[in-house]
């Protein structure tokens, strides 16, 4: 991750983060960015792992794919906020090439204390890490604070993901980003920043954040939504189906659609 994502804050670009939560998603992401000839960065929260079955499923999964579909852009696998130096240790003996320590809800020493053994363990294996700092809510009181993100890079970190108005999930209000806080960290810490929740941040307004030193859009819920709402419709019109490839695959135009859209707009 650290290669790629130095590559996009040098060409002011963003490269996109697309959570996977089964075999099916895994391989329309990967077909649809091959097809850009884009690197990805597939996500996967500590839940998602749990689902599909361990870490190391989750990774000789990915390995399997990458060879079967001749994949040949570059990927990152990515642990997507773990909790703890336990679950970043699991994803690098399982070969996750990059890992997320999310200490946010600590305090903030303990949080600093946390990452930097995690930096630690991780350059042993050449694994990226990735930080989190303030909360993901819409308020600015909870954003991230720009010297303790300065204070946050001597940790060693790649990429940091400072809370700066987005938020997870659906968005119950119009979605305002912190576009001069999100300049100033990037100045005072010259790291590649990351954005979470990107869902239902209108385009203008991601494009404004990568300008000024979001490097990494992270991107779930939207096509999670598009999933749902399209196996539903496909279950109501052909009733007659049972084969779970048809069902779980049935969303798998309208996922590629969207995941080649974003990469359009940041490519």
């Amino acid at each position: 991750m650290k290669k790629i994502l130095k590559k996009a804050k040098q060409t002011k670009t963003a490269v996109l983060h697309f959570n996977i939560n089964n075999l099916e998603w895994t391989k329309f992401i990967l077909e649809a960015c091959e097809e850009k000839k884009t690197p990805v960065i597939l996500g996967v929260s500590e839940g998602a792992i749990s689902y599909m079955g361990g870490y190391r499923t989750v990774s000789f999964m990915i390995m399997g794919m990458l060879r079967d579909l001749k994949i040949t852009i570059p990927v990152v696998l990515h642990l997507d906020h773990g909790k703890s130096m336990e679950s970043c240790k699991k994803a690098i003996e399982a070969g996750f090439t990059s890992v997320m320590i999310d200490a946010s809800s600590k305090p903030f020493e303990e949080n600093l204390d946390i990452t930097k053994k995690v930096v630690t363990m991780a350059k042993k294996h050449n694994v990226s890490v990735e930080a989190e700092l303030g909360y993901m809510e819409m308020d600015p009181t909870k954003y991230a604070d720009v010297f303790e993100c300065r204070k946050m890079k001597e940790t060693g970190i790649d990429a940091l993901a400072p809370a700066v108005g987005s938020v997870h999930g659906v968005y119950q209000k119009e979605p305002k980003l912190d576009l001069l806080r999100i300049r100033e960290i990037s100045t005072l810490t010259n790291l590649p920043l990351v954005l979470h929740g990107g869902t239902g941040i209108p385009i203008n307004l991601l494009q404004k954040a990568v300008k000024e030193g979001i490097c990494k859009i992270n991107i779930n819920t939207e096509l999670q939504l598009i999933w749902s709402k399209k196996v539903r419709n496909y279950l109501d019109d052909h009733k007659e189906v049972y084969d779970p490839r048809k069902i779980i695959g049935s969303a798998e135009t309208e996922m590629k659609e969207k995941i080649k859209e974003y990469i359009d707009f940041f490519d």
